[in-house]
């Protein structure tokens, strides 16, 4: 079976193939840096390192471009209120980003550009707008796109012109033609930094948000590549926009699939900064380890919606020690993928139907039961070389288990030798003391043959 991957813009599984043969090219849209990633901001990031960790594991090379978004309203106003340049604001902020993103587990892209690295290119492909008549200047100076102008708007939103509306970022100024156009270039405003202006053909301003991502992606990509990704929320404007700067330039398609996941819900409205209902990743670190966020995450098809609570974490972390105390249980072997053997081709067979993950974890759930059956270390190294397709399980089984624990080791390795004397001395009392004590603090004893072992709880 083929990898197959539901198109946004076909709204259908297409069999996929890159365009150059054994290399895929993809570009995901990437943060808008003037705070903290929240948990929406893990969901995109995670699912999309688990498609390119895919298709490395399918044999293709993978050149990934994830921008970062490093000049912006916000990032002026956040920078402005703090006393600070827009370029300290942002590189305090992708470092920020890095260690959250280091900590789930999400690989460094090959290229992460940042948008005020290529103004240059931005310029030449609004001049080349312009000079094709599907751009123009304001008595503002601004630079717009005509978007009724470019007769394929609205294929990737499947919506007609008269039904789309201006995006949150898209305001109805004054000078445009028509509510629908965005702008391409915005004229420098009074007051605003230095750091947040470039010279131009149309005097001092900066780049519009749309049209970032359409100079980097062929700066570095081509045109056409292979895939482009993003959130849900991104598919319009932004990504209808840059299919209109992009093809209204250069006459040919920007990216052959569009693929885009769900958002994270709470209380069924979507997390956003914007409504105010979001929580950061160091936050919700601060409860829960990075792993199991991850898993959270990954259980859950990337097209789906998620919903977001302490009670589904707690399940996953639950799950997710199920997986590490069969891989400690039995040590595994490191073995490479045999694709026919069962269970890696239902696994490859669940990840080649757009990576549907939940039935990908499933089958990490079987092998694990099969490990605590058979005690076999093939078996077992063969669930931690699927669990790394997906990002997981790649931690030494027992400091997973025994992280999170209150107390620190020597303490409880203390506590289990007074335990194993009181029960020499048939002392069963003190002993269920002992056990009881560990137990309100999180830590669970596992006696065996071998000895007494133990875990934590949180």
């Amino acid at each position: 079976m083929s990898l197959r991957i539901h198109n946004t813009l076909s709204r259908t599984l297409e069999d996929f193939a890159p365009l150059e043969p054994g290399h895929v090219r993809m570009y995901v849209c990437g943060i808008t840096v003037y705070d903290l990633c929240h948990v929406g901001h893990a969901r995109a990031n995670v699912a999309f390192d688990v498609v390119q960790r895919w298709l490395r594991a399918s044999g293709w090379r993978v050149t990934f471009v994830r921008n970062i978004t490093d000049i912006d309203d916000k990032i002026i106003r956040r920078a402005v209120e703090n006393g600070e340049t827009v370029r300290q604001l942002t590189d305090r902020m992708i470092a920020e980003m890095h260690r959250d993103f280091d900590a789930l587990g999400i690989e460094r892209p090959q290229h992460e550009p940042r948008a005020t690295d290529y103004v240059p290119q931005m310029l030449d492909l609004v001049r080349l707008l312009e000079g094709r008549q599907l751009a123009y200047r304001t008595g503002g100076g601004d630079v717009n796109y005509a978007v009724r102008r470019f007769p394929g708007y609205g294929k990737l939103s499947g919506k007609s012109l008269d039904e789309l509306h201006a995006g949150e970022r898209v305001a109805v100024l004054e000078g445009k033609e028509d509510p629908l156009d965005f702008v391409l270039w915005k004229a420098a405003k009074p007051g605003e930094p230095a750091d947040a202006q470039w010279d131009s053909d149309y005097g001092r301003g900066r780049p519009g948000w749309h049209i970032e991502c359409s100079a980097m992606a062929r700066a570095l990509l081509g045109q056409p590549f292979d895939i482009h990704g993003g959130g849900a929320d991104l598919m319009f404007p932004h990504h209808e926009n840059e299919i209109a700067q992009s093809e209204g330039a250069h006459d040919t398609p920007l990216a052959r699939f569009w693929m885009h996941n769900g958002f994270v819900n709470i209380d069924n409205e979507k997390m956003s900064k914007s409504l105010g209902n979001f929580f950061t990743i160091r936050e919700v670190l601060q409860k829960f380890d990075a792993e199991t966020l991850r898993f959270f995450i990954v259980r859950a098809h990337y097209r789906s919606p998620l919903n977001y609570s302490d009670v589904h974490l707690d399940d996953a972390r639950g799950a997710l020690r199920r997986l590490y105390t069969a891989l400690d249980a039995v040590p595994a072997d490191d073995v490479v993928i045999d694709w026919s053997e069962s269970y890696a081709a239902r696994f490859k067979a669940a990840m080649d139907n757009d990576f549907a993950t939940p039935e990908a974890v499933a089958v990490l759930f079987d092998l694990a039961g099969e490990v605590n059956r058979g005690r076999s270390p093939r078996v077992a190294g063969l669930l931690k070389a699927l669990g790394a397709c997906l990002g997981l399980l790649q931690h030494e089984p027992r400091a997973f288990l025994r992280s999170g624990a209150v107390l620190d080791e020597a303490t409880i390795e203390s506590l289990i030798a007074r335990r194993a004397q009181a029960k020499q001395a048939r002392d069963f009392a003190e002993a269920d003391r002992i056990r009881a004590e560990l137990l309100a603090q999180g830590i669970v004893l596992k006696d065996s043959p071998a000895g007494t072992t133990w875990e934590s709880q949180s």
